[in-house]
């Protein structure tokens, strides 16, 4: 069941140079700046029509945060029964950690479990709205099988490029979806550039991360339930796994939106990006106080969804990174994979690797000092380690 309350989007705005795009229109990202663009909403009209009181006593899903997202017509909200993904205490853990308030919010209980149906749900539902019928998108894994899904719930054709060594269950997920699945040598950029070619060439609407706007839009939601479940405030510290970042971001995005509505305060989570270390650009960017990422090469890492040698949106999150106070930590392989199995054995949960390195990254930022063990922490389980076997 969708609700049928209206979207408040207004337009399209480029974080870097502010130019003002028409949300009604199907666009991409800023030619100028090439940065991704940021879907803005009249949030005095938001505040007008809706609380959070009545948000909350929705059907549950990702839809009923409809005001705050982009698709007008409620016929076109597609829906696999994304989002209201559980915020869990991890009170064994915790208390091996000397932690009293340690969460997750775990994403694989979304449809193609992981975080990316929320993003590729309103991403193709917007451009089914816009009259797209043909997607392609590079993939480490999870976001080809999430296109493939909603494609196919809407009624669309979804070609997905993915490197040759991506899980095999993301392979087989995405042709039994009936999307077409091109294998490619080499990594999620080399994979970028064939879909971006294919895109010129045949006219196909690229989802790759923030090459258009509302990805991010979907994604932000984890953010607006993470609110909602604290009681309209935020936790201390959030610990996500970054690879393009658009959770990050999105999130980011998401709690000033809230804090202007005045359903939460001035007060931020100290946003921390955690990556592998074979694949690090955010991290090394953000230790030299660089304002952009250089490319990391020969990127290597068993956690996929990490391996991003060049995440196109570099500014944005270093931006929310340092806005927020937060910060940026690489872990092993082999530290992902230890935190993988004590979080399994301690909590009955098997978490995707990028989860897991977020385990591993809080237990070297509580040994540093840089979080308290009284703080509220979350973090971010983006998927199930199923999909990895």
């Amino acid at each position: 069941m969708q609700t049928h309350a209206e979207s408040c989007l207004s337009e399209l705005e480029c974080p870097e140079c502010s130019q003002r795009l028409s949300a009604d229109r199907l666009q991409t990202f800023c030619e100028q700046c090439k940065s991704p663009l940021l879907a803005r909403y009249d949030l005095d009209r938001v505040l007008a029509t809706v609380s959070p009181q009545e948000i909350t006593r929705r059907p549950r899903g990702l839809w009923r945060w409809a005001e705050l997202l982009p698709v007008r017509n409620p016929a076109l909200r597609i829906t696999l029964g994304e989002g209201d993904t559980p915020l869990l205490p991890l009170e064994r853990l915790g208390r091996g950690l000397g932690m009293s308030a340690l969460w997750v919010k775990d994403e694989s209980f979304n449809p193609t479990a992981s975080f990316k149906a929320r993003g590729l749900g309103v991403a193709v539902a917007r451009a089914l709205e816009l009259g797209v019928r043909e997607f392609v998108i590079p993939t480490a894994g999870n976001a080809g099988g999430a296109l493939a899904a909603y494609a196919a719930r809407g009624g669309a054709k979804a070609h997905v490029f993915m490197p040759a060594d991506a899980p095999h269950p993301n392979q087989e997920e995405v042709r039994i979806l009936g999307a077409d699945c091109h294998l490619v040598e080499g990594l999620i950029s080399d994979a970028g550039r064939l879909a971006a070619e294919q895109a010129r060439e045949k006219g196909w609407f690229d989802v790759s991360t923030f090459k258009e706007p509302y990805r991010a839009e979907g994604k932000k939601t984890m953010g607006l339930e993470l609110a909602e479940a604290f009681g309209w405030q935020l936790p201390d510290v959030i610990l996500y796994p970054t690879g393009g970042g658009t959770g990050l971001v999105g999130m980011w995005k998401a709690f000033a939106e809230l804090e202007a509505l005045g359903w939460i305060d001035r007060r931020r989570p100290r946003m921390i990006s955690v990556q592998a270390e074979g694949c690090a650009p955010v991290v090394r960017a953000f230790s030299q106080h660089a304002e952009r990422v250089e490319f990391w090469q020969n990127a290597s890492t068993l956690a996929s969804g990490l391996r991003v040698p060049g995440p196109f949106a570099d500014r944005l999150i270093l931006r929310a990174l340092r806005e927020s106070g937060g910060t940026a930590v690489a872990v092993s392989d082999e530290q992902i994979t230890a935190a993988q199995k004590r979080w399994a054995a301690a909590e009955g949960m098997f978490t995707a690797p990028e989860g897991a390195a977020c385990l591993a990254a809080l237990e070297i930022l509580l040994e540093t000092g840089q979080i308290g063990r009284r703080e509220s922490v979350v973090l971010f389980n983006t998927g199930s380690g199923l999909k990895y076997i």
